[in-house]
């Protein structure tokens, strides 16, 4: 009997303590309208609280899935991830909102801010390339980022998003030649001619125009020359003669 006496004592104790303790918390939001969240994530995005604004725009979309705000809130989120720094959540965002809303008067917004997160991601690779093995170089997001930006630039050519955009996919064309030709020119210094050989061809046939040409061409024209290739060696330095005469 003592045993159970002190069992409900305890029991008894707790209950009373748990009855004194503190309420849970009462969320804020519960009576919020679906225009004061859009207002308060609007708020804490232009602030730069892009996490507590992530959180806003996620909860009024859950709360209220339908209508202009809950549209709008897709792609606010997404870019309040790319400041957040979760691209991949940016372009999952992104992709859906594409495909929800494939004539949204923002659509063209979307692509291009699919363009930016990836030239972004673009940008963190090139300040490391320098320190990696150019010969397994991954372009994937530099592509990624200008078939984004193409696309923008092919189906809303007029977009007030075009004009930036193609002023990054020549940016990007430059960045991808320089970074093949960094290839061929490492597969140069271990004297592998025939790999030297086919990434400046790729190059010549992928990137006209690009700052590399040149100096493609003169790679090119070692690498036939190491190989015994004497006509085509021949061709390549004709077309040098004639694009650069004497700067050659």
């Amino acid at each position: 009997m003592r045993v159970i006496s002190q069992l409900t004592l305890a029991l008894s104790l707790a209950f009373f303590l748990s009855a004194c303790g503190p309420k849970e918390d009462i969320d804020p939001t519960t009576d919020w309208s679906v225009e004061e969240f859009y207002l308060v994530a609007r708020a804490e995005l232009d602030d730069g609280n892009y996490l507590t604004a992530i959180e806003y725009y996620e909860t009024l979309e859950s709360r209220f899935p339908f209508g202009k705000y809950a549209t709008q809130a897709q792609i606010d989120v997404a870019y309040a991830y790319f400041k957040f720094e979760e691209p991949d959540s940016a372009i999952t965002a992104l992709d859906r909102f594409i495909k929800l809303h494939p004539r949204h008067p923002a659509v063209d917004y979307a692509y291009y801010l699919k363009g930016l997160v990836n030239f972004e991601r673009g940008g963190t690779i090139l300040d490391i390339i320098s320190e990696r093995d150019l010969s397994e170089f991954d372009k994937d997001l530099l592509l990624r980022a200008y078939n984004d930006f193409q696309l923008l630039v092919q189906r809303f050519p007029g977009s007030k998003y075009a004009t930036d955009a193609r002023k990054r996919m020549i940016y990007l064309r430059n960045e991808l030649a320089r970074a093949d030709y960094n290839v061929a020119s490492y597969y140069a210094t271990r004297e592998a001619w025939i790999a030297v050989a086919g990434r400046t061809r790729f190059i010549l046939e992928n990137y006209q125009g690009s700052v590399v040409i040149k100096s493609t061409l003169e790679l090119q024209l070692k690498a036939y020359q190491e190989l015994g290739l004497d006509e085509l060696a021949r061709d390549t330095q004709r077309i040098i003669d004639l694009n650069y005469g004497d700067k050659s």
